[in-house]
């Protein structure tokens, strides 16, 4: 049995099962999310009800999701990420509080140690400051008074540590230090990359994101700055709509071709889904196109859903011309 650990999500739904799709993940296997599953991308929603839905799926609690904790407690106030994650569960929103505020600080593997943010020194795992393990600014500033080293410098444990919360190499590389921290966060929602680590293996995946996924919520949403006040904007235009639905259409029938393809070859049918997925997901590449490609496999595609992948009416044609290089080849 392997299992599959992830990095910060932040509700990049599509890069998650990409990722999975390239991972070929058995029915034995598991999946653990570091935390940091909510907030910033399009589809926070999809992506906590994957792990709400998926028995062999589990998820930590980080920064983020403590965030949305506190604040329905009226101990902090919700910053703009969690205002549009709230806008975005709409009156799934308690259901997602209670899920979240159930969630673990940290898992005691036999390979590892898995927190959200950092490891104090030298302090049982069970003993651990809970504002240090979910990465918080209070238990950052906590290791900042208390050690003049960086906490991974520091950690002497016999099993590997693997976190997520911070992007340590500012690239879409995974950081290692002496093969005893991982850090997992590639900012995938900034528009570098989500990766994996497979246990007992640790080895390393990654697929690229789709882009600055926050930028284009950001857009799609407007924020007031100055009051951090979130609302929605206008919907598109009738006439720009139409011309998404026509990509849509386009996007279906390569789906079926390609599908068609996959289907003739010898072996396919007796793949496991994920095996399947995999190969779909080989000819459909990167980009745009393939993200409303994997949404049309997975049979969720439609105006909302392909609203955000293209943020813009002008995107269309283009997008359109490279689904159908796609069918064609």
């Amino acid at each position: 049995m392997n299992t599959l650990v992830i990095g910060d999500i932040h509700g990049c739904y599509f890069e998650l099962q990409s990722l999975l799709d390239k991972a070929g993940l058995s029915s034995e296997d598991k999946i653990i999310a570091v935390g940091d599953i909510v907030d910033r991308g399009p589809e926070t929603p999809e992506v906590l009800g994957f792990f709400q839905n998926t028995p062999y799926a589990q998820a930590l609690m980080g920064n983020h999701e403590r965030k949305h904790v506190r604040g329905s407690r009226g101990e902090i106030q919700l910053a703009v990420s969690q205002q549009i994650s709230r806008i975005q569960f709409a009156d799934t929103y308690p259901n997602a509080i209670a899920w979240m505020s159930a969630l673990p600080l940290f898992l005691d593997l036999p390979e590892a140690i898995i927190v959200h943010g950092y490891l104090e020194p030298g302090i049982p795992l069970s003993e651990q400051n809970p504002s240090i393990i979910c990465g918080t600014m209070g238990g950052e500033q906590i290791l900042r008074e208390h050690y003049e080293r960086p906490w991974y410098e520091l950690y002497a444990g016999d099993r590997p540590v693997i976190v997520g919360h911070l992007n340590y190499t500012d690239s879409d590389q995974p950081f290692i230090y002496q093969d005893k921290v991982f850090g997992l966060d590639t900012s995938c929602v900034m528009g570098k990359a989500l990766t994996g680590l497979i246990l007992p293996s640790f080895q390393i995946l990654s697929v690229p994101s789709r882009g600055n996924l926050w930028q284009g919520v950001r857009k799609t949403l407007q924020v007031t700055k100055k009051k951090s006040v979130v609302k929605a904007i206008e919907p598109w235009p009738e006439q720009d709509n139409a011309a998404l639905a026509e990509l849509i259409e386009t996007v279906e029938t390569a789906r079926e071709v390609i599908l068609a393809k996959l289907r003739s070859m010898p072996g396919y049918n007796n793949l496991a889904p994920r095996q399947q997925a995999m190969l779909y997901s080989k000819i459909v590449g990167n980009g745009p196109q393939a993200v409303l490609m994997q949404m049309a496999r997975m049979g969720n595609l439609d105006l909302e859903s392909a609203r955000k992948v293209v943020h813009q009416p002008a995107q269309i044609d283009g997008i359109a011309r490279q689904v159908d290089e796609l069918r064609k080849r």
